[in-house]
């Protein structure tokens, strides 16, 4: 599998950690147009370390791949679960543009054969990689926080729903020796 290196412009700030740390990978969809899109995003400096929030590796819709951060670095991607996951995202629209209007809370965006193809063999290769990499989730499994809804203050939406419903989780899954997580309960 061909992989490029793209890291961004903070990766030396990134907490590192050793390959035995990781035992989790997370699957997220970027929820924007485009990959040129989700690398803005990326590069933005949002947390006092003079970091931001990404995921490690983002599969383009024809299946590219792309490394923003090493593995053996800490990334900001899923809230809780940063220290011992690997974060991929799947350049999907989502939700795109109004994440959290009421109205706009299904995503319809099928994941083509080759971002998922693509996905199945870093997958491989992580495994390989990554000695106690044994589980995968999808970051709506991990936070289950809800916000009020930008359109309704009076309605809450949730504020990650990603990978969403159009992920195909037994296709991913097979032959993946990825265990995957159940969604964990909602803490208030």
């Amino acid at each position: 599998m061909s992989i490029r290196d793209h890291f961004l412009p903070y990766v030396d700030l990134l907490p590192e950690r050793p390959a035995d740390a990781v035992e989790l990978v997370v699957i997220h969809c970027t929820e924007l147009p485009d990959l040129a899109t989700a690398r803005e995003y990326g590069e933005r400096i949002v947390h006092d370390s003079g970091t931001g929030n990404s995921g490690h590796y983002y599969i383009d819709r024809d299946g590219s791949t792309w490394r923003y951060v090493p593995g053996t670095r800490v990334a900001h991607h899923v809230r809780g679960f940063n220290p011992h996951s690997i974060g991929i995202e799947l350049v999907n629209r989502g939700r795109y543009p109004d994440w959290w209007h009421a109205g706009n809370q299904t995503m319809t965006e099928p994941y083509p054969a080759a971002q998922i193809d693509a996905l199945r063999a870093l997958l491989a290769q992580l495994r390989s990689e990554f000695p106690r990499l044994r589980d995968i989730a999808g970051h709506e499994d991990l936070d289950l926080a809800r916000l009020p809804a930008s359109d309704d203050p009076g309605r809450e939406v949730p504020r990650k729903l990603d990978p969403g419903p159009m992920f195909p989780w037994d296709q991913v899954l097979a032959g993946s020796g990825l265990h995957r997580l159940p969604a964990r309960p909602v803490q208030e």
